[in-house]
């Protein structure tokens, strides 16, 4: 069986790859993308901490996360079709009609 360490360290690394992605990255698409990657590295905390614990709650948390993830990719794609249509780019720097 593999140690609940092992899950919890893939968990951090995909989360930290993803909130680099975010943070540096400039285009719409890629911080949707690094935004999906840190919510399933959540995912596998959840479901790594329902195993060793033998309970179901974290995986029912898995089942709201992945509608949520589901949820905020339709709206996020939506958002990008519609910015680019106004603006003519996907980098979020250059987008500045959704300032209020």
């Amino acid at each position: 069986m593999i140690p609940l360490h092992y899950y919890l360290i893939l968990a951090a690394i995909l989360f930290i790859i993803g909130m680099v992605g975010v943070l540096v990255r400039r285009n719409f698409l890629t911080v949707l993308m690094s935004i999906e990657l840190m919510l399933n590295a959540v995912n596998i905390n959840f479901v790594a901490f329902a195993h060793y614990m033998d309970s179901m709650t974290g995986r029912i948390y898995v089942f709201f996360i992945m509608t949520v993830a589901a949820a905020e990719a339709a709206i996020g794609l939506a958002i990008l079709i519609s910015a680019y249509r106004n603006t003519g780019t996907t980098f979020v720097d250059e987008i500045s009609s959704l300032k209020g």
